[in-house]
């Protein structure tokens, strides 16, 4: 049911305060969890892009999905600058929003800012699979990049295991410095800067390929036995490698069929879904096992589903509202403006 004080404005700093890694790891499983019910629905078609290149840079990109179980539709919607070099996907500054509507009326209930909601989600839906693929007692960990999603990797990891070593690598020796010296202190665990990815992820028992590079960042033969790779984002794990680990999972295949990396490797021969060994939610659903030997070595890769971004978005709205957070925007078609409207007269 919609508010009749109209629509809930919920913005950037409001969803830090209503949005722990907790309920990220918990609200992400339980849309796993939806998937498997099957009561997602989907746009069709499942993403709408518009990119524009010349003189501009600039991308548009929007999908929407309804959730049957909570109930909720909404509709996301992020513009970003990306000019091969500077990509802004990720920065406070770009457009990043979720209008979620009353899926029994199509009237409107909230515009959620949900750069927060996203940089968590793109980490907790990948490292919660973990609970079922990760090693039995991991120690060291691995992060390859330590930007927004290496970040967050970090803080849903902690949040479910206690390191005795975490090991990080970038671009600037100066990033992984000071990195390394913030989070030491954050954790109370020795956290090291490495000069080289290999020294990252050789002997780590969970790593976190979390990079903005389109090249190829890891290699398969780095990998130890027993370890679970993460990958975040485009090429993390050498495609190469794919077909070398034990099991791979992923969020969806299909759409990772939509992204031109992953196509790429199928389409190359690479990789292929009879290679799959599962999606997350089968892992959920108890329909998948997960980890059956201490020496498998799993890669976990996620291309992020629009889902979730809704049920989290629905999350901060109803915690928003709960709270007395967010500002009240005017409605077209609610009570106050159907009276003024009724009040005009022809001219």
């Amino acid at each position: 049911m919609t508010d009749s004080r109209g629509v809930l404005f919920v913005p950037y700093q409001d969803t830090l305060a209503l949005l722990s890694v907790e309920d990220a790891l918990r609200i992400c499983e339980d849309v796993y969890g939806m998937h498997a019910r099957g009561s997602v629905v989907w746009s069709s078609p499942a993403s709408f892009k518009l990119d524009v290149a010349d003189g501009f840079n600039n991308h548009w990109h929007v999908k929407s999905a309804l959730l049957k179980d909570i109930p909720t539709t909404g509709v996301r919607l992020y513009n970003y600058y990306d000019d091969g070099v500077r990509n802004t996907v990720g920065d406070l500054g770009c457009t990043r929003y979720i209008v979620l509507s009353d899926p029994h009326s199509g009237e409107p209930m909230a515009i959620v800012d949900e750069h927060w909601s996203y940089a968590i989600r793109s980490a907790a839906a990948a490292t919660l699979a973990c609970k079922w693929t990760g090693p039995r007692n991991p120690k060291i960990l691995g992060l390859v990049g330590i930007g927004t999603m290496g970040t967050n990797a970090l803080r849903c990891l902690c949040s479910m295991y206690k390191f005795d070593e975490i090991r990080c690598t970038s671009r600037r020796p100066e990033t992984r410095v000071a990195f390394a010296r913030k989070w030491s202190q954050a954790l109370g665990i020795a956290v090291a800067p490495k000069d080289s990815i290999e020294e990252v992820v050789r002997g780590a028992d969970i790593v976190v390929g979390g990079t903005t590079s389109g090249d190829v960042v890891s290699r398969e033969p780095w990998l130890k036995p027993g370890c679970t790779f993460i990958s975040l984002a485009r090429r993390e794990l050498d495609p190469a490698g794919w077909s070398k680990m034990d099991k791979v999972v992923i969020d969806s295949w299909d759409f990772n069929m939509l992204q031109r990396e992953f196509k790429r490797m199928v389409e190359s021969g690479q990789f292929s879904r009879a290679q799959l060994y599962g999606e997350i939610h089968e892992l959920v659903s108890g329909e998948k096992k997960g980890r059956e030997r201490d020496d498998e070595r799993i890669l976990i890769h996620t291309t992020g589903l629009v889902s979730q971004d809704v049920a989290l978005a629905h999350f901060l709205y109803r915690a928003a509202l709960d709270k007395g957070l967010g500002t009240w925007l005017p409605r077209a078609g609610g009570a106050a403006c159907a009276a003024g409207a009724g009040g005009r007269s022809a001219t």
